[in-house]
């Protein structure tokens, strides 16, 4: 039987089941949240279900399949209620290069994944935060936390699609931020710099300001806490994320064509 009150926080996260994902639950959790927990490996979510009796709600499923999502968001609200907090996390990064035919599939994999998997986990959530929120009683309908990433910032070389699936995902969670500006539900944009994860552990290139997957998720947990519109997490990252995004182009190209590249494999 699931043991939770009515005041117990109630979230989702998709790419529950390891990394970030699986960090940030782990937090909620030890809090006492209550957890739908959206991942592609099953077993996985049933071992943190065993972890955290009666908090998590499993369901294996993959972020590109729309009606997989919309079921398990309708379960969810049918036996827990409308969540306080969607976190799209799920992601997936590999290096890719545009002159392979082979890379074509991945790069289709990734924008799928890393952006419209985040607009298929927040659609069937958004209509019920918005009928939950009330302005008179200023109770917030809920918060949309979208993980975009540093690497959206400017065009990192052998990452063309993660790249460019990061930097679709920021330009979308700020539409996204400003057509719900009114309605109670608030949108917040997360960019991780370097996290100990195995995402980060193939990467053949020095990772400056790592932070551990569960000091990072912390870290996050207040952001979304505050509603930043936009956090970077470290900090740090924050700072160098901003002078790239200043150097003007000729410098970019020039310090960026011999940087050392993520490695290419098929997903």
């Amino acid at each position: 039987m699931h043991s939770h009150s009515a005041t117990s926080p109630k979230l989702v996260i998709s790419g529950a089941s390891g990394g970030l994902g699986l960090a940030l639950a782990r937090h909620y959790l030890e809090r006492g949240a209550v957890v739908a927990a959206f991942a592609r490996r099953g077993e996985l979510l049933e071992k943190l279900a065993a972890e955290f009796p009666g908090q998590v709600f499993c369901y294996a499923l993959d972020v590109r399949d729309a009606p997989a999502i919309q079921q398990a968001a309708s379960d969810f609200m049918s036996r827990v209620g409308v969540p306080d907090i969607v976190i799209a996390n799920a992601g997936v990064s590999v290096g890719t290069l545009t002159e392979y035919v082979e890379d074509e599939a991945v790069f289709q994999d990734i924008m799928d994944i890393n952006m419209l998997g985040m607009v298929k986990t927040f659609q069937p959530f958004i209509a019920s935060m918005r009928a939950n929120s009330s302005h008179d009683k200023g109770r917030p309908g809920g918060i949309l936390v979208g993980i975009a990433s540093v690497a959206g910032f400017r065009g990192l070389p052998g990452a063309g699609a993660y790249s460019a699936s990061k930097a679709a995902a920021i330009s979308y969670l700020e539409s996204l931020r400003v057509e719900l500006y009114d309605s109670g539900v608030r949108v917040v944009t997360i960019c991780p710099g370097y996290i100990e994860t195995p995402m980060t552990a193939i990467n053949p290139y020095p990772m400056p300001f790592m932070l551990k997957a569960d000091e990072a998720a912390r870290r996050m947990a207040r952001a979304i806490e505050r509603q930043t519109a936009f956090a970077v997490i470290p900090w740090q990252m924050g700072l160098a994320g901003r002078v790239l995004r200043l150097l003007p182009r000729w410098m970019y190209d020039r310090l960026f064509a011999h940087a050392p590249h993520k490695p290419r494999n098929i997903l």
